[in-house]
């Protein structure tokens, strides 16, 4: 056992960490039925991650990025819902804590090239594809550094330059632009492939079976990737699919579907890494279930508290995807409880320093408020004849901003 290592009952702490490492008390190398409740899931379903994923462990940087990806995720986040309460950022605001390894670990897998896109569950989205934590956090509060120059806040972040194309607001709606985006690199013969992550309730749209239809029937190279919190919205998955095991879905559409641990990042990785390179290499599209469990509510709006008891909330804390990768690192010898906490230090300065940027933030000129409308040249000057009547010059004034 490394230095510094914990008692073998080391527990998490409230935010599902462990600030020192301790070695494992169950087998870290693909066991998933001892995550998911065996009277919610069968276990004998679950997809058994192949030998590959331990080259990630051989390769210490790669080991460790992983860690602090999902560290930083989950600091961001805590972060985000304490500005959120001092009415910093406006509008909807959904969460991933608990979740971060099924972002993560998937994103992981992406080779250059290759297009990303999501649910307006977003922001672990954004920070695993390497968007600057600053400029995820300004763009949540609206300001013009933002990702989107603080023109779709929290649920429609991007980044194209990393080729992350969104953050949708409709839920499912993404799916069928995904799908769009494999037929244009089918249609030019360009190697690459999508990652198309979207909620489990999103599987109850048409747009969802339009989708998948369609990426079988043109052999197109993207994996859908389904991340199961088990809940849309206060409702059960079993409650809203009459077939809860998700990746038995893709039967319907002749298409491969796979389930695996979103509380393993390596069984994640793996699971997308292969699934994306068979659709790159032989245009077969696939289904990928993660299953994982949100911490808080669906929004910041949303207790959580009512559709689900105090119990199940704490059984899934004491699976978190978080301390179960550290306890794997230590067990490895990869990390000791040195270097995690050295981790947590610095992705907690990182978030407060983007918490400093976008208060120091300016916000969007209301000069500017129309432009990416329209093409058109003459936009800006008939927009301009239309000023009096809207928002920002019925009085005349000067916009107050809240800060």
């Amino acid at each position: 056992m490394p230095d510094g290592s914990a008692r073998l009952d080391q527990k998490p702490d409230q935010h599902g960490r462990c600030d020192i490492v301790a070695k494992a008390g169950n087998d870290h190398r693909g066991r998933h039925a001892e995550s998911v409740p065996d009277a919610y899931y069968s276990s004998g379903s679950m997809a058994e991650p192949a030998a590959t994923q331990t080259a990630v462990l051989d390769d210490r940087e790669h080991a460790m990025r992983l860690f602090r990806q999902m560290a930083l995720v989950r600091r961001f986040e805590e972060r985000t819902e304490e500005q959120y309460t001092r009415a910093r950022i406006g509008g909807y605001c959904h969460l991933a804590i608990g979740e971060e390894a099924a972002s993560v670990g998937a994103i992981d897998a992406l080779e250059p090239g290759d297009a990303l896109f999501a649910s307006y569950r977003d922001h672990a989205t954004a920070l695993a594809v390497g968007s600057p934590a600053a400029a995820v956090m300004a763009e949540l509060f609206g300001k013009d550094t933002g990702v989107a120059h603080g023109r779709g806040g929290s649920m429609h972040l991007l980044d194209v330059e990393r080729r992350f194309f969104g953050g949708w607001g409709i839920v499912g709606a993404h799916l069928p632009i995904a799908t769009g985006a494999a037929l244009a690199f089918a249609h030019r013969g360009e190697p690459h492939a999508v990652l198309c992550q979207f909620g489990d309730g999103a599987m109850a749209t048409g747009a969802y079976h339009e989708a998948l239809n369609l990426a079988s029937v043109w052999h197109l190279p993207i994996v859908f990737q389904v991340i199961n919190n088990q809940y849309g919205m206060g409702t059960r998955v079993d409650q809203s699919n009459a077939e809860p095991e998700l990746a038995k879905q893709g039967a319907g559409y002749r298409m491969h579907g796979e389930r695996v641990d979103g509380n393993d990042v390596l069984a994640v990785r793996e699971a997308a890494s292969r699934l994306l390179g068979q659709a790159r290499d032989e245009r077969r599209p696939a289904l990928l279930e993660t299953v994982t469990y949100r911490y808080r509510g669906h929004s910041v709006a949303d207790a959580g508290k009512v559709y689900r008891t105090p119990e199940e909330v704490q059984s899934w804390r004491e699976r978190d995807p978080i301390t179960r990768y550290g306890l794997l690192l230590g067990e490895r010898g990869i990390a000791t409880g040195a270097d995690l906490e050295a981790v947590w230090e610095d992705v907690a300065a990182e978030v407060k320093d983007a918490i400093s940027q976008a208060l120091a933030a300016s916000f969007p000129s209301r000069d500017g408020l129309y432009d990416h409308l329209y093409g058109d040249e003459a936009s800006h000057e008939q927009f301009g004849r239309m000023s009096t009547g809207a928002p920002f010059g019925e009085r005349g004034g000067e916009p107050e901003w809240q800060t």
